[in-house]
């Protein structure tokens, strides 16, 4: 009789794989109710978000409190910001996204920006500072990328209902709610596509911080305090 023992067998590859699966059905569920990454492709956010930052977007922070001005929002674009298809064909198009899944490339519809108008204010630049005015009221920006002026585009845009006005912080390269005022929809981003609010930048480790939420920009009426 061969009593020899028999080796364990190893665990394989099926166990990596269905370990693998969990994971990423696991981090789709947080991802889809709670929590996101999202890439910063650009330096329209400058200086609160750089250029390649990862962001970590809270998707509950706004069923607790309204967005309100001053917020930093993620938004879909498509309709508002993003009007055309700006698909590339199935392939590259399914490439696109497990980037943006992963948080290594940004995405062409979806978009980060902070709100200066909410639903009903009247929006307007300049006043004889060189400040943007919401109901009447001057702005004060501290935000507002050095150097940059609050637009050196004049306008007057008025904010319907169930939308919101939404400006770069860095104004001189970002192309946001004045880029689109001749469009349809003049610029003006629906409530219901705000994705959720950036709450932690993650990535480099030398940026890693918390991104605060800022006290509202303004008050909301000529008569406000």
């Amino acid at each position: 009789m061969d009593h020899t023992k028999r080796q364990p067998r190893p665990m394989g590859w099926r166990f990596a794989f269905l370990a693998l699966l969990l994971a990423v059905a696991i981090s789709g569920l947080v991802r889809s109710l709670w929590l996101d990454v999202y890439y910063i492709p650009s330096d329209s956010m400058e200086p609160a978000l750089e250029g390649g930052d990862r962001i970590l977007v809270s998707r509950t922070d706004f069923q607790n409190e309204p967005v309100r001005r001053g917020d930093i929002v993620v938004f879909d674009g498509r309709g508002s910001f993003a009007p055309l298809n700006s698909g590339k064909g199935p392939l590259l198009d399914s490439v696109a996204a497990a980037g943006q899944w992963l948080g290594l490339t940004g995405s062409d519809t979806t978009y980060v920006k902070r709100v200066i108008g909410l639903p009903g204010d009247t929006v307007v630049c300049c006043d004889a500072a060189g400040k943007l005015t919401v109901n009447g009221t001057a702005l004060d920006e501290p935000y507002v990328f050095s150097g940059d002026k609050p637009s050196t585009q004049v306008f007057t845009a008025v904010v319907p209902d169930g939308r919101l006005w939404l400006l770069g912080d860095h104004r001189s390269v970002s192309a946001d709610s004045r880029s689109l005022l001749g469009a349809p929809g003049g610029g003006m981003v629906p409530m219901s596509k705000v994705i959720g609010r950036p709450v932690q930048i993650v990535w480099p480790l030398d940026r890693f911080a918390e991104v605060p939420r800022p006290h509202a920009a303004a008050p909301t009426t000529q008569d406000g305090p």
